[in-house]
């Protein structure tokens, strides 16, 4: 293990990638900075910034010059759609969340599946559920067959659950059930759920949301797991300035992720929507 002021395990992902994202190069960029000021600047909590001022306070003879940006190459993991590791900034960054969304038809199941082959090749368990009967065990195993290990497919924990309450009880149980060796939680078609309870009041289905939200948040934070959640479109009407409108009063109509983001802690998550170019590419 390195003893490096920048071995990159000692700041979370998030503060790795807001630090490049924000141009600072060196630990000289940062002398003289508060953690408050750094906190907003980079849009980070507290408890983070706070960390990064620690780390920054390098014991005498480590140099000072190293590259921040430098901190960003591991803990990314990377699937096979360059494309997709090319929109993350070079990958996922563990403990976080990527939300995948996308009309009928594309590749929403295949690019979660190739992470969990990911995963997987690494010896991490992954919990697979799936709310829409949309991806099988047996296509998930078959993804695997090509993998180092023919035995990697038993670290695949596979879970249907179709109705909100499953998934409300399933979210209450997943931090106190949460196994050392997971590595993933992969949420398949996530908007099933609310879709089969059409009548959901708005407050509840707000406050199912927000409980969700709160849950993957410390899933991330506390347990350093990767989540990955796969969403249907849904049709928004716009008005001329792109305000909501009605099929009365609108002017055009746009496809968006069916959930919004409020199920989605701010700073963890992406959101990649998989645009269609033709039948057969996008």
């Amino acid at each position: 293990m390195s003893n490096s002021l920048f071995y990159c395990s000692t700041l979370p992902p998030s503060t790795q990638v807001a630090l490049k994202c924000a141009g600072y190069e060196t630990v000289d960029d940062l002398v003289g900075l508060s953690a408050e000021a750094l906190s907003k600047e980079l849009g980070i909590n507290i408890a983070d910034s706070n960390a990064l001022i620690t780390a920054t306070q390098a014991p005498k003879g480590i140099p000072l010059s190293q590259s921040v940006a430098s901190l960003a190459r591991t803990n990314i993991i990377k699937c096979n759609y360059a494309a997709v590791n090319k929109i993350l900034g070079g990958g996922l960054p563990r403990g976080h969340i990527l939300e995948i969304s996308g009309p009928p038809g594309s590749f929403k199941e295949s690019l979660a599946s190739d992470f969990v082959r990911i995963f997987v090749e690494a010896d991490e368990e992954v919990i697979f559920v799936d709310m829409q009967n949309m991806a099988s065990p047996e296509a998930i195993h078959e993804l695997l067959q090509s993998s180092a290990s023919p035995h990697n497919r038993d670290l695949i924990y596979y879970a249907r659950l179709h109705t909100l309450p499953d998934l409300l009880i399933f979210m209450h149980n997943l931090l106190s059930e949460f196994r050392p060796l997971t590595g993933l939680l992969v949420l398949n078609s996530i908007t099933f759920p609310f879709q089969s309870h059409p009548d959901l009041p708005p407050s509840k289905r707000t406050a199912s949301l927000e409980n969700i939200r709160q849950t993957l948040l410390q899933a991330c934070v506390s347990k350093n797991l990767t989540i990955i959640t796969t969403s249907q479109m849904a049709t928004k009407i716009l008005s001329a300035d792109g305000s909501p409108a009605t099929f009365d009063t609108g002017v055009k109509a746009v496809l968006m992720p069916q959930l919004g983001p409020t199920y989605l802690p701010s700073g963890r998550s992406y959101r990649l929507t998989i645009v269609p170019d033709s039948r057969t590419a996008g």
